[in-house]
């Protein structure tokens, strides 16, 4: 008995055979889901042909090679027994990395009728102008960027401020710690040199905001001088306090009758 939907292997080679430039297919098929995932795992959709390749055991499928490195992924559309799926892979190479894809829109597939002329004409319409336009981006990417964009690590400096948040709420410094060239600054944000605690110290009546906003100015007025900023959290009192010391006791002496 014939079945009602096409023959996939002679609809990607009718399918390629009618789309613009020179494309070849090449079907493939599979004993378990894990063997479509080397396919799938390229695919360049975020629609439903994703899905459909994420949700469903398809036993076989079909790749087209097209010019310039271009590949289409044809598949059967399931519960639709008069329609194909056909969504573009991403480019291969060991030149083409993750970063080079990054705000690039996918181009993404579409469902096309199980007639190889009129789902030709879909895809030339559809899908192709975006895969071209996404491939070309992702190559010109490639080529201008070829290393990830890697935030490069700080200067090195040879004055560094660490301001404390100790466990009273209080926010300071030490007073030798702080840089000679900080203490002005300090000063103008409202730091108060405490002699008794030999400590620069920012009120403790400001309220969480003001405090935040003071210490965002004083990073950015230090850092423009070469000063370095650490924020850091005093360490925890781990020592108990010793027992008192329990009284000797003196063995009762025998006495001599």
């Amino acid at each position: 008995m014939t079945s009602p939907r096409s023959d996939l292997s002679a609809f990607a080679a009718g399918l390629a055979a009618r789309l613009p430039a020179t494309w070849t297919s090449e079907c493939q098929r599979h004993a378990q889901h894990a063997d479509q995932l080397p396919r799938t795992v390229k695919l360049w959709d975020n629609g439903h042909v994703d899905h459909i390749v994420s949700q469903y055991v398809l036993t076989h499928d079909a790749v087209l090679h097209g010019p310039a490195g271009q590949q289409l992924y044809v598949a059967e559309r399931p519960r639709y027994p008069h329609q194909f799926v056909v969504a573009p892979l991403t480019p291969a190479g060991a030149h083409i990395k993750p970063h080079h894809f990054a705000g690039v829109a996918e181009p993404s597939g579409i469902a096309v009728p199980k007639d190889p002329a009129r789902a030709a004409a879909q895809v030339a319409r559809r899908v192709l102008p975006r895969y071209e336009q996404a491939l070309q981006t992702v190559l010109a990417n490639a080529a201008t960027h070829p290393e990830p964009p890697h935030r490069p690590a700080p200067p090195q400096v040879d004055q560094v401020l660490t301001l404390t948040l100790y466990g009273d709420g209080a926010l300071g410094a030490p007073y030798k710690s702080v840089p000679v060239d900080a203490r002005t600054t300090l000063y103008a944000h409202g730091f108060q040199y405490h002699p008794h605690q030999a400590a620069f110290l920012l009120p403790t009546a400001y309220e969480n905001t003001r405090r935040a906003l003071v210490i965002h100015s004083v990073v950015q007025q230090l850092t423009a001088k070469g000063i370095g900023v650490n924020l850091r959290h005093s360490a925890p009192t781990t020592t108990a306090a010793l027992p008192p010391a329990s009284p000797k006791t003196t063995p009762p002496t025998s006495r001599t009758r």
